[in-house]
């Protein structure tokens, strides 16, 4: 009779896990469609403004054959990030995941980078939970803290790029200074729960104040000096091969292969990642565009690169970088159901 009670509470369990997954699966499928139909619509947009004829001409002359290596040093970035994700599940304490199953999950989370902001991006955390019930209060941090130390990523970046065009200079320190303030604050425990104390006397806060000491207490873990060393280098390595993907980008339309050119393609697509980011729209779409064509022209000259040409550039590291990371988000999204439900299949007589 225990036994059978046992069972029924763990299927109730189950099936409320399940209901809530559900709905959420919906929330961010109606997200994902709706991004896709913004993104066709901007790009649609972009090229008709860009004088789609020129544009269209100007991608004929492109060394396509430099395409599947563009295409590697984007998918490294994904990979290098993936690293980092399973780094950070194993750093917050996450109950152990195999790491095939990690990278089906980083990977679905790809796809949800078309939503305003990445919020969708949660859905890494809400997989994990499904996968070995670790508190989602556990993980969602991770995905605040990929985004922070991708952005301290851009910053570096951007800056060793502003070496050699000399342009937006105090933008890039007030930011690192700004980072580098809530780093520290971060780490002083004592302070931050304090902080949280006195918001425990409001009711709605309070009711849910141990799950922001838990959402504190991973943020703490994650931000710990070595560990943040270590998650900003592989940003930086990672972002960096994307980098070097739109130097290749320029190479293949005709552009002298020099250091210029690269520093040039490295802060162009750095600085724009962040605009693009700030904005909160999804994938950053519009604003990116328009900042990598603007910044071509700005660190090139017009003389140098028409606008036809830097909206051609700009369309091919878009596909290559944001693009191509959906594709590969949606196909991992598409496996993901059919997985997640067989590792779960395998340690069900164990969890129950």
């Amino acid at each position: 009779m225990i036994n059978d009670i046992r069972k029924s509470s763990v299927d109730t369990t189950d099936t409320e896990t399940k209901s809530r997954f559900e709905g959420i699966s919906d929330f961010l499928r109606r997200r994902f469609v709706l991004g896709v139909g913004f993104g066709i619509l901007v790009t649609a947009a972009f090229v008709f403004f860009s004088d789609g004829k020129q544009v269209a001409h100007t991608l004929h002359g492109f060394e396509w054959r430099l395409v599947p290596l563009i295409l590697l040093l984007s998918l490294s970035n994904y990979l290098l990030r993936f690293v980092k994700w399973h780094l950070y599940l194993h750093w917050v304490g996450a109950t152990p995941i195999g790491k095939l199953t990690s990278l089906v999950i980083f990977f679905s989370g790809l796809s949800m980078a078309i939503t305003p902001g990445k919020v969708g991006e949660f859905l890494k955390p809400y997989l994990v939970r499904r996968t070995n019930d670790t508190p989602l209060a556990v993980t969602a941090p991770i995905v605040i803290t990929e985004r922070i130390t991708d952005g301290v990523a851009m910053l570096v970046l951007a800056s060793l790029g502003l070496l050699q065009v000399h342009h937006g200079w105090i933008v890039l320190v007030a930011l690192a200074v700004f980072f580098v303030l809530f780093a520290v604050m971060l780490q002083r425990q004592a302070m931050v729960h304090s902080i949280l104390r006195r918001f425990e006397r409001i009711a709605v806060i309070g009711r849910r104040i141990e799950t922001l000491e838990t959402l504190y207490e991973s943020t703490w873990r994650m931000f710990r000096p070595g560990r943040l060393l270590i998650a900003v280098l592989i940003s930086t390595a990672s972002w960096a091969g994307e980098c070097v993907a739109f130097f290749l980008v320029l190479k293949g339309l005709g552009f002298t292969a020099d250091w210029h050119l690269l520093f040039v393609a490295t802060s162009t697509l750095a600085i724009a990642t962040l605009i693009g980011a700030i904005t909160l729209l999804p994938g950053g779409l519009g604003a990116a565009e328009l900042s990598v064509t603007g910044l071509l022209i700005l660190f090139m000259g017009s003389a140098v690169i028409n606008h036809e040409t830097a909206a051609t550039a700009t369309l091919l590291v878009r596909f290559a970088t944001f693009w191509f990371g959906i594709l590969l988000g949606l196909g991992a999204l598409l496996i993901s159901e059919w997985y997640l439900n067989r590792v779960a299949a395998q340690r069900s007589p164990t969890a129950t």
